[in-house]
């Protein structure tokens, strides 16, 4: 393929919503790394709809026994074995233990609510594959963890799709806790599908508002609670009632103003017309292999889903649910009386 010049905006298509901080975290993550130097071959990968990796903090533990229940989890009651950064496999339920009081032994926190470990999942679809993402998720811990951070990481197949568990423990060999923010784990989703990548699996890292997704994933411990609510547990979560109490009042006519929704939306537009733009410019090209990717990635765009907020979603389920009450009503109302009149009199 030839070069070709990117168009105006391009070059936020794929940037990170969080900076990395100006003054570094006392070294505790590693400095990012070139990751996707060739503009095109990552643009090829995206409009060919590469496997998108997921990296997510799922907790962390606060002491000696909440760290050994989260391990004996991962590992399934020892059932699985645990391997650590050092390529050790625990593969009995006693030394699962072992490592859990170890950990908490020698971890001496200035707060007491400290997390001792976080919990990380590293994620791919179903039908990817269980060795790669397996061996892509050690080189991940090694490069990331391996030199300051203890960990151990058990791989999981029975949700239907290859993810791997990895606790690694907080306290650093040098003193220093481990403390990621959203920049972080950026990076470590650029990490990860590039492991990937190096072991022959397609996979891509590419920022939400790109694939013309606009939602943010429900946070866990939202879900939690709209679960347990639906389960008829507990109250909704007071997120979740905000919501519908503002879409409730629009559809009854309020303004009720949320300027980030603007920018959202205005954002995916751009986003959108860069895409498109640089589609043009690759079918200007005389290499017909520019040109089948510009069509590639105008299909890319136009195959995007509609950018839809939370509350727009939730009026428009709010119109429906009032429509079809309305329609009920007035259903009742226009129904022929089927009541039994009676018999009707005899003539004399």
């Amino acid at each position: 393929m030839t070069d070709f010049a990117t168009v105006r905006g391009f070059e936020d298509l794929w940037r990170p919503v969080a900076r990395p901080r100006r003054v570094p975290d006392r070294g505790v993550l590693p400095a990012a790394g070139a990751v996707g130097a060739d503009t095109k071959a990552r643009l090829v990968r995206i409009a060919s709809r590469a496997p998108e990796v997921m990296v997510k903090i799922t907790g962390r533990t606060r002491d000696g026994a909440h760290l050994q229940a989260h391990l004996k989890y991962i590992s399934r009651d020892g059932a699985l074995p645990l391997e650590g950064r050092d390529g050790e496999f625990l593969s009995d339920l006693r030394d699962v233990q072992e490592l859990a009081t170890d950990w908490a032994v020698e971890d001496f926190r200035k707060r007491e609510n400290a997390a001792m470990s976080l919990s990380i999942v590293l994620s791919m679809p179903p039908g990817s594959s269980i060795v790669g993402t397996r061996d892509a998720a050690r080189a991940f811990a090694q490069e990331v963890f391996g030199e300051r951070f203890d960990y151990v990481f058990a791989l999981h197949t029975d949700a239907g799709h290859p993810h791997v568990h990895l606790a690694v423990r907080s306290l650093g060999e040098d003193g220093v806790r481990l403390n990621p923010r959203k920049a972080d784990l950026e990076q470590w989703r650029q990490t990860f599908a590039r492991k990937l990548r190096n072991r022959g699996v397609e996979a891509e890292a590419t920022p939400r508002r790109s694939r013309g997704i606009v939602r943010k994933a429900e946070r866990i411990a939202v879900r939690k609670l709209r679960e347990r609510h639906e389960a008829g547990g507990a109250p909704p979560p007071r997120v979740i009632r905000a919501a519908f109490e503002d879409a409730s009042k629009i559809v009854d006519g309020a303004q009720v103003e949320r300027p980030w929704e603007r920018r959202i939306l205005e954002r995916q537009r751009l986003v959108r017309e860069a895409y498109v733009a640089t589609a043009d410019a690759l079918m200007r090209s005389v290499d017909a292999k520019d040109q089948a990717l510009g069509e590639q990635v105008r299909a890319y765009v136009a195959a995007m889903p509609p950018p839809v907020t939370q509350r727009n979603q939730l009026v428009k389920a709010i119109r429906i649910l009032r429509q079809r009450a309305t329609d009920r009503a007035r259903a009742g109302r226009n129904a022929p009386d089927t009541k039994d009149p009676g018999s009707p009199r005899r003539r004399s």
